[in-house]
């Protein structure tokens, strides 16, 4: 029986810069059914603050502790090691890393996210020789493309994850989706066991595999944002079901 729901930010909720029809109605049919909500996105452009207002501007309204970013696994991860990072991310994400105490350290960590433009080669040999100078290696995500805000597909951080994990001999540790303990955060703060949950995205690789891999009951994948036609085909394990939208996902659910 389900009695909790995750879901997907881009390419579920909105699209690029559009909310996807209906999405606001979704999730307020959940909340009336009684069920809990965690929103998981491995977005690492935009910081957690842009993200609240996009879902609240489309009519979405969640609190901060229902929202989980990479961004804030990293400061949580940083600060329980102790270790100082260096940043290869984005600007705009810098302030979700601007609380953290100047007494970390004297251990090290390379972070990376979606910089963007900003993966140039001085950025990313700078990150290379942290990691040969003996840094663990952070990825808020490894996601291979995102729907860009014109409606095409981009390069996500994965290829440039992949590029210093290849010159380094160094594998990342991910931080956001698939990876278990991202999900296991988002369940443990609802009081959930995993099969208690399903999981809503539209990364068959990331949203699906990934929450099924971490025990989830339950994970429907939704045909917008980067979906393309066999994507439920393309992953183990599969989704359990396949939806146009996140309202058909939600039907799904409350029948």
């Amino acid at each position: 029986m389900i009695k909790g729901v995750l879901l997907d930010l881009a390419g579920v909720l909105y699209d690029a810069d559009r909310p996807v029809p209906g999405a606001a109605g979704a999730v307020a049919r959940l909340r009336d059914a009684g069920l809990p909500l965690r929103f998981l996105t491995n977005s690492t452009r935009a910081p957690r603050r842009v993200l609240l207002e996009k879902l609240r501007g489309y009519g979405i309204d969640l609190t901060g502790d229902e929202l989980f970013t990479p961004a804030r696994a990293a400061c949580d991860l940083l600060i329980a090691c102790g270790l100082k990072p260096h940043l290869l991310i984005h600007p705009d994400l810098a302030e979700d890393f601007a609380d953290l105490p100047d007494t970390l350290g004297p251990g090290r960590a390379l972070v990376v996210g979606d910089a963007g433009r900003h993966f140039t080669y001085d950025a990313l040999n700078a990150a290379f020789r942290v990691l040969e100078d003996g840094a663990d290696f952070l990825a808020l995500a490894a996601n291979r493309t995102f729907r860009d805000a014109d409606g095409a597909l981009s390069m996500d951080a994965g290829a440039f994850v992949a590029a210093l994990e290849y010159a380094s001999r160094q594998p990342p540790e991910i931080l956001g989706k698939p990876a278990k303990p991202f999900f296991d955060a988002a369940l443990a703060s609802m009081n959930l066991a995993p099969e208690e949950a399903v999981m809503i995205g539209d990364d068959a690789e990331s949203d699906i595999a990934g929450a099924l891999t971490a025990g989830l009951g339950q994970a429907i994948l939704v045909r917008t944002g980067k979906y393309r036609a066999g994507d439920e085909t393309r992953t183990t394990p599969a989704p359990n079901h396949v939806a146009d939208t996140v309202v058909q996902a939600v039907t799904h659910i409350l029948a």
